[in-house]
C-alpha cells in the first residue's frame, strides 16, 4: 500500500482571527507540465494574508477554507516538470505565484508555473529574498505601469516604512523622481535613508498641508483611514495621477479626480518572472535594500499575523521554513 507523501503547512479551517491558523500535515503538490516544484526555504507575510484570513482579501478567490495561506516564497527547486528550461533542479529562486489565486506559501513546498519565478538575489538570504516578491512587484508595477512615473517627477508615497512602502520609495528614487514620503516620526531617519528627501509625519501633520504640485501619489493606506485617498488628490499638480493600492477607487473618487482634471485608478499587483529579475538586479547591485522587521518560525504564522495587523512594522515580517 502507498502512501501520499506529505509535508507541513499552515492551514486554517475556518474564516476569523490569527487563532485560526494551525500546523498541520497535508498532502504534498506535484508539478505538473511547466511547473516546478520549490521547497520553501523562507515566505514573506503580507497584509492581504491576515485580510484573507478573516474573510476579506483574496478569500472571495480561493473559496470557503480550509486553505494555505501566503504567496511570497523564496526556497530551491526541488523537481522540474516537462517543458521547464529556465530553471534547474538545485536553482535558488524567488516569487509570487498564481496571485490571487491560492499560491500555498507557509508550507514546505509549492507548485507554481517556472516562469511566476526568478533566480533568487545573490547578495541576500533566503530570509530577505522571501520579503521582496509581493511588496516589490506592487511597488515596482504601480510606478512603472501604472503611474508611468518619468525622470524629474514628484512622487509621494503614503506608509512609507512599510512593506510596500520602503520599496517605493527605493524604486522611485531609482527612476529619477524627487521622493516624499509619510511614516511615523521615529522611521524618518530610515525612509531618508531609502531616498526620500521629504518625510512627513503623518501623526502631526496633515500631508496636504506640507507637500503640493505631486506628479504621482502611491497611497497604500486608503480611504479607509481618514481618507487618505481623497484626500491625496489635494496635493497633484493639474493631469496627476493616483494610483490607490489597497483599496481602489470608488465611483465618487473616480469622478472627483475627473472634475479636477486628475487621474485615479486601482491597482492589483501580478506575476512577473521578469520583473522579479530586473529587482534582483537592483538588490544585488547596491540600488535596493530589502527590510525585514522580524523573522518567526512557520509555527509561530498567528503571531507573525498579529504583529502585522498592529501596523508598525518597519519592512517586512517573515516566515522561516527551512534552514
Amino acid at each position: 500500500m502507498t502512501t501520499t507523501p506529505t509535508m507541513r503547512a499552515i492551514t486554517q479551517d475556518t474564516l476569523g482571527g490569527p487563532e485560526v491558523l494551525r500546523l498541520a500535515d497535508v498532502p504534498r503538490p506535484d508539478p505538473l507540465p511547466t511547473e516546478v516544484e520549490v521547497r520553501v526555504h523562507a515566505a514573506g507575510v503580507n497584509p492581504v494574508d491576515w485580510k484573507t484570513r478573516e474573510g476579506g482579501g483574496m478569500a472571495g478567490v480561493l473559496g470557503e477554507p480550509p486553505f494555505i495561506l501566503g504567496w511570497d516564497v523564496s526556497g530551491v527547486v526541488e523537481r522540474v516538470g516537462f517543458g521547464v528550461t529556465g530553471v534547474a533542479v538545485g536553482d535558488e529562486v524567488y516569487g509570487m505565484p498564481w496571485f490571487p489565486r491560492q499560491a500555498g506559501a507557509y508550507a514546505e513546498f509549492v507548485t507554481a508555473p517556472s516562469r511566476q519565478f526568478a533566480r533568487k538575489p545573490a547578495s541576500v538570504d533566503h530570509v530577505r529574498a522571501a520579503g521582496v516578491p509581493l511588496a516589490a512587484l506592487t511597488a515596482w508595477q504601480a510606478l512603472t505601469d501604472a503611474a508611468r512615473v518619468q525622470p524629474g517627477q514628484r512622487v509621494l508615497v503614503h506608509a512609507a516604512a512599510g512593506g510596500v512602502g520602503h520599496f517605493a520609495v527605493q524604486f522611485a528614487r531609482h527612476l529619477g523622481a524627487h521622493v516624499t514620503g509619510t511614516a511615523r516620526a521615529a522611521k524618518h531617519d530610515w525612509v531618508r535613508e531609502l531616498g526620500a528627501e521629504e518625510v512627513i509625519d503623518y501623526t502631526t501633520t496633515r500631508f496636504e498641508d506640507a507637500v503640493k504640485d505631486v506628479d504621482v501619489v502611491i497611497d497604500l493606506v486608503g480611504d479607509g483611514h481618514d481618507r487618505t485617498s481623497t484626500r491625496s488628490l489635494d496635493v497633484l499638480r493639474p493631469g496627476g495621477t493616483l494610483v490607490a493600492v489597497p483599496s481602489g477607487v470608488s465611483g465618487d473618487l473616480l469622478d472627483l479626480a475627473r472634475t479636477r482634471g486628475l487621474r485615479a485608478t486601482g491597482f492589483l499587483v501580478e506575476p512577473d518572472g521578469a520583473a522579479l529579475t530586473a529587482i534582483a538586479g537592483l538588490i544585488d547591485g547596491g540600488r535596493a535594500v530589502v527590510g525585514v522587521d522580524d523573522v518567526l518560525p512557520l509555527a509561530e504564522a498567528a503571531e507573525a499575523h498579529r504583529r502585522g495587523e498592529q501596523g508598525r512594522t518597519r519592512g517586512k515580517l517573515v516566515l522561516r521554513v527551512a534552514g
